[in-house]
């Protein structure tokens, strides 16, 4: 019975021995698998933070530009108002020099006949 005892308990402690060695080993995966996915999330985590970096910059640019645009067309704008103030202020006297010939032109033709 001693020796089926001391066989049951090498057998028993040669597994035990085989498990932890086993468990070791799949803890050193597992720590492998949390690396890779440690260094996945950063690279990752990097990306993302570059592509909102660059959407800022691309946004500020498109703002930049449309205030330009806006601001090129407002100067167009008021230029065309200003020559149209000019053109309101001297459309009488231009009226006024039509007319003037054409009274005149009624005048020499009311003469010849």
């Amino acid at each position: 019975m001693s020796i089926i005892g001391i066989v049951l308990g090498t057998i028993a402690i040669g597994l035990f021995i085989w498990l932890k060695k086993d468990q070791q080993m799949s803890n050193i995966l597992h720590e492998g698998d949390l690396i890779a996915a440690k260094h996945a999330y950063e690279a990752l985590m990097d990306d993302f933070n570059n592509y909102q970096i660059e959407t800022d910059r691309k946004i500020i640019q498109l703002e930049k530009n449309l205030e330009y645009q806006s601001n090129k067309l407002n100067k167009q704008s008021d230029s065309a108002n200003k020559r149209m103030d000019q053109m309101n202020k001297s459309l009488p006297s231009i009226i006024g020099q039509v007319v003037g010939q054409i009274e005149l032109a009624q005048d020499t033709i009311n003469r010849q006949m």
